[in-house]
């Protein structure tokens, strides 16, 4: 039974940041919506405003015309109470692997807090269940593939639409069943969906954004790690500190590329330049604050595009109902977390690269300073069968590919939708789909090199006179119990796998 947490994150008029859409996703905060009458009435204010343009029959889009290019097709007030339901029923067309419900958490919350800003034209009610679903843990079954990024998340998001009007598979009490059925046990009505709700609702960013806020968390700790791993390796072969000196990096002051140098520094205090295998080491040691310090100092602007479109209004038409005015306009355009992705995916396989480097020059004994061949740790009896991280390396090198391979931006591949209406779309949701996959591959990567960085750390540290840090010999030492040595060769694949769940749980606390 999953205890619930007793904190909760209020959805409103105030900024949420990626870690409180993480920690709601993660089930560690518990949904709220501001309920002070002055915030209440602001957002009812725009669905009144809307009902009185009905009234007086006003032309607007989505309400009062059809969809897209449908948009010169005017739609008769008998007819538009039926219109919203249209909209979600056609555009259930997703198809791919389903959004994992870390992930749903995520997009119905940065939903809830686009439609909070009061300017969608959406009832109090519709946030009210948006936010009961969070509460009760009543997940949409959404298909991951099928955006475009603009008109925003339009299909991933009809699923939400739909189960919030009794419709479709819900994910509720780790079973999958009618939306329907849920609404029954929980003594509710399903929504009704007004005119613009089903259209406010969709035609929006959600899915790229929650995606991005856990692809953002997860790159941040990996970028930790790398750099924990860099330090490990220039222990396990006899590298030299110096290359990360203070002083040499004041001479080119990227901020977030010292910060790296100074994380391996920190953890290789202590070691001198006594025991030196080269005066300077191959680029993958000596020059990782520079490969890892792009990513670093990337993340702030990443974060700021993120946040920034997590804190939007970013449907369309947006409902001014202080001036009583519709803007029409493309606010579900999702291209600056398309570009976010692109370059987080790049920043990524770079990463994977660097570490896919640092692995071979661990297991060749050309390059790795008197360690055995692959890492071995058999003796000498049986050491001509062994063959320890050989196919550890191999299986790197091809989870790196792979993360290379899918370098390419998807934001450069827009393609011309829905009569040539979507003529110029963001594919955004493709974008952070994209890496979500070279992040999951480069922790992949990481696995295998802190693994095999154990195992050569803990083989150096067998030969005479060799030393390590008190940083890296108790981080080691923290691995041991869960990662034995490996001896003889065994299958590595349930270790790889929990040491890949490990990163994902952050299980190591790193820097501060």
């Amino acid at each position: 039974m999953i205890t619930k947490p007793t904190a909760t994150l209020v959805f409103g008029q105030m900024p949420l940041t990626i870690e409180q859409i993480n920690a709601l996703a993660q089930q560690r905060l518990n949904a709220e919506l501001q309920s002070d009458a002055a915030y209440l009435d602001k957002i009812a204010q725009g669905a009144r405003f809307l009902d009185t343009l009905l009234d007086k029959e006003g032309v607007i889009y989505g309400v009062t015309t059809g969809y897209g290019d449908s948009c010169v097709v005017s739609v008769p007030l008998a007819q538009v109470e039926q219109l919203p339901k249209q909209l979600y029923t056609y555009h259930g067309c997703g198809m791919g692997a389903l959004l994992k419900p870390e992930e749903v958490r995520a997009v119905l919350a940065a939903r809830l807090q686009s439609l909070c800003f009061g300017v969608s034209g959406v009832r109090v009610e519709l946030l009210q269940r948006l936010t009961e679903f969070l509460q009760h843990d009543i997940l949409p079954i959404i298909p991951e593939e099928g955006s475009v990024g603009a008109s925003g998340d339009l299909t991933p998001l009809s699923y939400v639409a739909a189960t919030l009007s009794g419709e479709r598979e819900v994910l509720y009490q780790g079973k999958v069943c009618t939306s329907v059925e849920v609404h029954q046990q929980l003594n509710w009505q399903p929504l009704v969906l007004r005119p613009k709700e089903a259209l406010a609702l969709m035609n929006g960013t959600a899915v790229m954004t929650g995606i991005a806020c856990q692809v953002f968390s997860r790159a941040e700790y990996l970028l930790q790690l790398a750099t924990r791993i860099t330090a490990m390796n220039v222990v396990a072969l006899q590298g030299n500190p110096q290359h990360f000196d203070q002083v040499l990096f004041n001479a080119k002051p990227h901020a977030g590329q010292m910060q790296i140098a100074a994380w391996i520094r920190d953890d290789l205090q202590g070691l001198t330049t006594n025991q030196l295998s080269r005066l300077q080491d191959r680029y993958s040691i000596r020059c990782a604050p520079h490969v890892l310090g792009v990513m670093a100092d990337s993340m702030g602007w990443i974060r700021q595009f993120i946040e920034t479109e997590l804190n939007s209004a970013n449907d369309n038409p947006i409902i001014d109902a202080d001036n009583e005015q519709v803007l029409h306009g493309g606010h579900f355009y999702g291209g600056h977390i398309a570009f976010a992705m692109d370059s987080l995916k790049n920043l990524l396989a770079n990463i994977a690269d660097l570490l896919d480097r640092q692995l071979a020059l661990l297991v060749d004994t050309r390059y790795n300073h008197g360690l055995p061949s692959n890492l071995s740790g058999a003796g000498s009896e049986t050491a001509m069968i062994n063959h320890g991280f050989k196919a550890v390396q191999i299986a790197a090198s091809a989870w790196t590919a792979e993360a290379l391979k899918n370098c390419m931006p998807a934001s450069v591949f827009s393609r011309s939708t829905e009569c040539h209406n979507q003529d110029k779309v963001s594919m955004g949701t493709i974008a952070a789909r994209d890496a979500r996959r070279s992040l999951e591959l480069t922790e992949q990567v990481a696995a295998a090199t802190l693994m095999a960085a154990k195992q050569a750390v803990g083989l150096r540290l067998q030969q005479e006179n060799s030393r390590s840090s008190e940083t890296i010999t108790q981080f080691v030492s923290q691995l041991a119990d869960t990662y034995p040595p490996v001896l003889e060769d065994r299958a590595l694949e349930a270790e790889l796998r929990l040491m890949v769940q490990q990163i994902n749980q952050r299980a190591w606390s790193l820097y501060a």
